[in-house]
């Protein structure tokens, strides 16, 4: 084995922290997010090169910008090396950062329903809008309106490391790292050919990936420059819930039953004071629970992926002491989502009773329901359309579109970001650095086999001809007479096709940067010690835009079947201008009880064009009483401006989650004060005691953007302690507390806390009524929830039904608390190498007070629908490797805490599905260094197959509580074999 990788994979095994943050990145340098490949050490830094701005040594150190080797921060870092990222062969960066301990899953490829094509980063769980992701230390473009980047587009082949500085970092980089930034470093001064080859399948055939990269460099000029290039390519199938036993079946988490949805097949109407009735071979009657609709089967655990990527950078020593250098990156990928099929979800249709496809039974009861006499109504069942004798019937109907198949969104992004820029010397101590950078990215949504209401509407009005033929009433547009009564299979393939028109839309968005830096050391010296004080200063505009355009139909409420909220065009930005300055100060050095005592300033003003100036600062330090122990902590003051989406989106009606409505069923009956409220919320006297649960555990919401919103603060502390023991060569301890309190925070209410603040709970009990207490019908947090004019419910057509409001203010406060551990140990044992490598997180608190009349949420170690993706309270990751000559094993530890249903949520769902265990994951890994330039890894993932926990589809939030788990969280695949080979030339 070349001692080069031996190295790098004992120093680089697991999650190796970077104790000391300002360790330089020297002639390789590598959503969410890095350190040397060769000479990286955990451990204190090598010694520095002489000249601090050696050309082709670009010193890329995550959390300042002071370019000094010889100066450490105080900031925490965990860092990801390059043989990590070889090991689990991860073949997204989101799928690399999900698997850190206090970083919560976020969207990315086990996210289904509720994925828009990108995948990012959610850092200690305060959203993916608060941290910052780099390459290289600068921004890139986002993705969308909502200003985060999309880890998809990050190109894996070429990283050295992934840096992750949790806590406040806005000092250094500027909003949006209000919980920390993730910085992908790349790979410099590449020469030679490296070619990557991997798959990846399943034990159950399923689930196949391949990746492959090709990454070309050569140094010119006689080494004055270097340019690499690298292309990849990655293909990933789906694997579909059905093909799993634990999620074939939709699992409703209240009754513990068959679950599903309402839209099923037979067709469901709802009858004016009857209530929903399933048409069942013409006749109605009662709807059962086998009715549901089992939605999982076409639903996917992994959705289908491929990209292209090109990556370039070069750099060239004009003048001794001056450098030039670009970097472009440019990736192309496609990310599939596959859902049940659409059909009518709620639909209020308007048909005659003359329907032809309507039983005369069925016909009869909807006629008599409508008020009309029974002399009418027979006389209406043979009227010529649009006779004196011809009643039309207006309902709410609800139908799956099995004949058409499952609904599938491509989602295409293009996205090209550029850098060029100029570094060097000015003086022996004191460096620059000036760049430019401009990006662009483009997401497009091509939806197909949804069906547009208002051809569903055509369509279902279908009348029968002189002749005998069954037409459209309306015949525009070449419509096709659609059987939306009738039992599966009814529905022709031509009537499908009509009223399956295509809906498209896209997001946008553009980041142009330019940034000055001048740092490096002012001369001056304490004292007591030898080392100059590090500083850096420099300014920073940014001009962002981003907008969101669709077609008629996804901009019109409702039109495109079964897609929750319309897409209305929105077009916004804002530029900012900033200057900064950081110190970093040696205070003593080499003294007795002080080998190092060093003081860390920093300060950053911005002035955005939406929200006028604020403030960043933050202060610092470390302690070293003797050269195997450091104390380390600091204080930030973090802002965050909101970003176009919060600020310019237009409000809309959408889909959120609860598996019960306090209107529903019997309960209003129980307590008039109930009754009283429903009513005042717009449900139908009528409806009184037959509104329906909401289907398929989702409700409709109001939200959108609030021009009004100003900056969020937050307050960042940690302290820490790092250890490296002279008794135990080889061992490096880091263990870090921090704590993040956000105030003024833009969050809107959850789903919970508007029923909080009108019925006084947001657990509901089936069998148990809530009293909502007198005077309720006429407080505004209950009036302000609007219910379905039709049926009561709060689901149903978003057209007409607006449901709960989910307004944006800066009301909120968000807290996170908690420790970090890590610890290294290598060792040589002679016959083999061994290196150990630990990373815990302990958390304390995670808590959410969207305003400040709500419940503050606690989410550590629950999940449910407020705590969207499950925090359990420990967790960890241990690797341990042992290395011989040309072979290294290496086993991968995992531990997931275990967790228990949100406390104001218990007693609503199945007892067992209120706790889930503790879990253990164990990756192993071979790998065999065929030649010094040809290596083959091999891994199994799941070594002992574990199956994810079932807890039922309805006990938390669509996107991360499916196929009856949680599939970001917990292992939905199974056994899993990779492979994959490694030549250099």
């Amino acid at each position: 084995m070349s001692q080069s990788y031996r190295r790098h994979l004992m120093t680089g095994s697991l999650l190796a922290s970077a104790f000391v943050l300002a360790q330089p990145a020297y002639a390789q340098a590598a959503r969410d997010q890095n350190r040397p490949a060769e000479n990286l050490q955990v451990a204190p830094a090598e010694a520095a090169p002489d000249s601090q701005f050696e050309p082709g040594s670009e010193i890329v150190v995550t959390g300042t910008l002071i370019r000094n080797p010889n100066i450490e921060a105080s900031a925490p870092v965990t860092s990801i090396g390059r043989a990590e990222v070889e090991l689990q062969q991860v073949n997204v960066a989101e799928e690399l950062l999900r698997e850190i301990p206090g970083v919560v899953p976020s969207i990315g490829s086990q996210v289904n329903n509720g994925n828009g094509g990108a995948s990012f980063v959610n850092l200690r769980g305060l959203g993916t809008n608060r941290n910052l992701v780099l390459v290289d230390g600068r921004r890139i473009v986002p993705a969308n309106i909502g200003g985060a980047v999309d880890l998809n587009n990050i190109p894996l082949a070429l990283l050295e490391r992934t840096d992750v500085l949790t806590g406040g970092a806005s000092t250094t980089y500027g909003a949006d790292a209000v919980a920390g930034v993730v910085n992908f470093v790349t790979r410099r001064n590449f020469a030679g050919i490296d070619l990557g080859l991997s798959q990846q399948i399943t034990e159950r055939g399923d689930g196949n990936i391949f990746r492959g990269d090709l990454t070309v460099g050569a140094n010119f000029d006689d080494g004055r420059g270097n340019a690499v290039l690298s292309v990849g390519y990655q293909n990933a199938n789906p694997v579909f819930q059905g093909a799993r036993d634990f999620s074939r079946f939709n699992v409703d988490s209240v009754s513990g039953n068959a679950g599903g949805s309402g839209t099923s097949v037979p067709t469901r109407v709802f009858i004016p004071g009857t209530g929903t009735r399933v048409l069942d071979n013409g006749v109605f009657r009662p709807a059962t629970p086998a009715d549901a609709f089992n939605f999982n089967p076409f639903n996917i655990f992994q959705t289908p992926f491929e990209r292209f990527n090109i990556y370039g950078a070069a750099n060239y020593e004009v003048t001794p002491g001056i450098e030039v250098y670009a970097r472009g990156l440019f990736s192309k990928n496609t990310v599939s989502t596959i859902i049940a099929p659409s059909g009518a979800f709620g639909s209020q249709l308007t048909f005659g009773v003359n329907n032809p496809f309507l039983s005369d039974a069925a016909a009869n009861t909807l006629c008599l329901a409508s008020g009309a006499t029974q002399a009418a109504c027979t006389a209406a069942r043979t009227a010529a359309p649009g006779s004196a004798a011809d009643i039309r019937l207006t309902n709410i109907v609800q139908r799956r579109f099995v004949e058409g198949g499952g609904r599938v969104s491509e989602y295409t992004t293009t996205l090209f970001d550029t850098v060029i820029g100029v570094r060097g010397d000015i003086t022996d101590n004191i460096g620059f650095d000036l760049f430019g950078s401009y990006g662009e990215s483009e997401n497009t949504q091509r939806q197909r086999n949804n069906g547009l209401l208002s051809r569903l509407r055509q369509s279902v009005d279908a009348v029968r001809l002189p002749n005998g033929q069954i037409a459209c009433r309306n015949t525009a547009n070449g419509c096709v007479p659609l059987n939306i009564f009738g039992g599966p299979g009814s529905i022709t393939p031509e009537a499908f096709n009509f009223i399956n028109a295509s809906a498209s839309g896209s997001n946008i968005a553009s980041l142009a940067t330019v940034r000055g830096v001048i740092s490096g050391d002012i001369g001056f010296t304490s004292p007591w010690a030898t080392e100059a004080f590090g500083f850096a200063i420099g300014g920073e505009y940014r001009d962002y835009s981003a907008g969101r355009s669709s077609d008629i139909a996804q901009q019109t409420p409702g039109e495109v079947l079964g897609n929750g909220a319309a897409s209305p065009d929105v077009l916004g930005g804002y530029d900012v201008k900033e200057a900064f300055v950081e110190v970093i100060a040696p205070l003593i050095v080499d003294r007795p009880l002080f080998h190092s005592l060093q003081l860390e300033l920093g300060a950053r003003v911005s002035d955005y064009s939406t929200t006028g100036t604020s403030w960043t600062y933050k202060i610092g330090g470390s302690w070293e009483p003797v050269p195997s122990i450091k104390f380390r902590g600091g204080y930030n003051r973090a802002t965050r401006s909101p970003n176009v989406a919060e600020l310019f989106d237009p409000l809309r009606t959408g889909l959120d989650n609860s598996a019960i409505d306090p209107c529903q069923l019997a309960l209003p009956t129980l307590n008039a004060n109930l009754r009283a409220v429903c009513l005042a919320q717009g449900a139908p006297a009528s409806t009184i005691g037959n509104i329906q649960p909401p289907s398929a555990g989702q409700i409709n919401i109001t939200f959108g953007g609030n021009p009004n919103l100003d900056v969020e603060r937050a307050d960042t502390y940690t302290a820490g302690v790092v250890l490296q023991p002279v008794f135990i060569p080889g061992l490096t301890i880091s263990a870090d507390y921090y704590n993040i309190k956000v105030t003024d925070a833009i969050t809107s209410p959850t789903v919970g806390d508007v029923f909080f603040r009108c019925f006084g709970t947001s657990s509901f009990s089936a069998t148990t009524p809530v009293d909502p207490g007198a005077g309720a019908a006429t407080n505004p947090a209950c009036t302000a929830i609007r219910r379905n004019p039709v049926t009561g419910g709060i689901d149903g057509d978003v057209s007409t039904t607006p449901g709960l409001p989910l307004p944006l203010t800066n009301q909120g406060i968000i807290r996170s608390s908690g420790v970090d551990l890590i610890a290294n140990y290598q060792r040589d044992l002679g016959w083999a190498g061994l290196a150990l490598s630990f990373a815990g997180n302990w958390t304390d608190k995670s808590q959410f007070q969207p305003t400040p009349l709500s419940e503050n949420l606690e989410c550590v170690g629950q999940y449910g629908l407020d705590c969207a993706s499950p925090l359990p309270e420990f967790s960890f990751s241990q690797r341990t490797t042992l290395t011989f000559d040309r072979v290294s094993l290496s086993l991968l530890w995992r531990f997931i805490d275990d967790l228990r249903v949100q406390d104001d949520a218990a007693g609503d769902f199945q007892p067992r599905f209120e706790r889930i265990d503790e879990k253990h994951y164990f990756d192993l890994s071979a790998r065999y260094e065929i030649t010094d330039r040809a290596n083959i890894i091999f891994s199994v993932f799941n070594l002992f197959d574990k199956d994810p926990p079932i807890v039922g589809s309805t006990i938390g939030a669509t996107a991360f509580n499916s196929g009856n788990t949680y599939p970001s969280t917990y292992d939905p695949l199974g056994r899993r074999y990779a492979v994959g080979v490694n030549l250099q030339f």
